[in-house]
């Protein structure tokens, strides 16, 4: 039997801040974090490990983005998450934690 846990709660700013001052390292530790709690509840999102790979990191995000709407159950679109993730990104995963912190 496998435990459904919730997503953690953290601080949307501190986020991008770190994303920030890590240049970008803290994004992927976030993406894969997320990603592991995502799966726990339900996402079907392949390993972290492609988001690495140009071009098949583009099909990840969708992956992760359809994962978002299924955990935020619609509150957040599959479009909208990939539009965050693609063209805002330190911006973008804030905002998308900003929803996790709705479900937390």
């Amino acid at each position: 039997m496998k435990v459904v846990l919730k997503m953690e709660k953290r601080n949307p700013i501190l986020v991008f801040v770190f994303s920030i001052i890590t240049f970008g390292i803290y994004c992927i530790w976030w993406l894969w974090k997320t990603k592991h709690e995502m799966v726990d509840k339900g996402a079907d999102i392949p390993t972290t490990w492609l988001i690495i790979i140009p071009f098949v990191n583009i099909w990840w995000m969708w992956k992760y983005s359809q994962g978002v709407e299924k955990v935020t159950s619609g509150k957040c679109t599959d479009v909208i998450a990939f539009i965050l993730l693609l063209l805002l990104g330190p911006i973008g995963i804030a905002v998308l934690q900003n929803y996790y912190n709705e479900i937390a």
